[in-house]
């Protein structure tokens, strides 16, 4: 798992609007949220893609949605009703279903009879 390079948490602030600077214990948090996000995307079957890659992009905007909705639910109870999130659903689903497929060296190209 990747760690949290400054210029991630740069781009990642901006997506949640935290716009004000983040105290150690707030910057903890972020980056526990961030770290549970990519968790959550492997265990979801997404491995992370290649940095510059298209799925790169679709697989940032996942984790920043992930660590968004973590952030904006804090609180032990939520008023309101709660809607998932269409844009976030397809995105993943995208992922899952163009992961790569290891390479497990059954691909030899030569038949057994």
């Amino acid at each position: 798992m990747a760690e949290l390079t400054d210029a991630r948490r740069v781009a990642l602030l901006a997506y949640c609007r935290i716009d004000a600077p983040l105290d150690d214990g707030e910057k903890a948090m972020v980056d526990g949220f961030y770290f549970s996000a990519m968790s959550y995307m492997e265990q979801a079957g997404v491995s992370e893609p290649e940095a510059g890659t298209n799925r790169r992009a679709q697989y940032d905007l996942c984790v920043n949605y992930l660590v968004l909705d973590s952030y904006q639910r804090r609180d032990v109870s939520i008023n309101g009703a709660v809607v998932e999130n269409t844009a976030f659903r397809r995105l993943l689903n995208q992922l899952k279903l163009t992961e790569p497929v290891p390479d497990l060296g059954t691909g030899t190209g030569t038949e057994v009879v």
